[in-house]
């Protein structure tokens, strides 16, 4: 039997100015095991491990769990939803462009190619 839910979470200890840095929770919507499912969650580590210090990642199966995917209105999977820090934004796809992701995801400004 395969979990319906997965977590995982990275906190750094702490920043250069002493406090937390700010924590990106976000919830990844798949349907079963699927290559493309797969592949999306693989990417969104990758990401995160790279570019966010301190995040949360919620896998949501909706073959599992249908009812969720009414609480963030989705419509395709697989699809990732940045619930914090607000606001609320969201991502189609199998999340293998990672300028595009970071971009959706509020940490690279459209057009800054290459900036931290």
């Amino acid at each position: 039997m395969r979990p319906e839910h997965r977590r995982w979470k990275v906190t750094a200890k702490s920043s250069k100015a002493g406090r937390k840095p700010e924590i990106y929770r976000l919830r990844l919507y798949v349907a079963g095991q699927t290559p493309k499912s797969l592949t999306a969650f693989n990417n969104l580590k990758q990401i995160c491990k790279e570019h966010i210090p301190n995040f949360e990642i919620e896998v949501v199966d909706l073959l599992q769990r249908p009812q969720l995917a009414h609480q963030d209105q989705i419509l395709a999977v697989p699809t990732l939803v940045r619930k914090l820090p607000p606001p609320i934004r969201k991502i189609i796809g199998d999340l293998s462009d990672t300028e595009r992701v970071l971009v959706g995801l509020d940490l690279r400004a459209k057009g800054r190619a290459g900036a931290p």
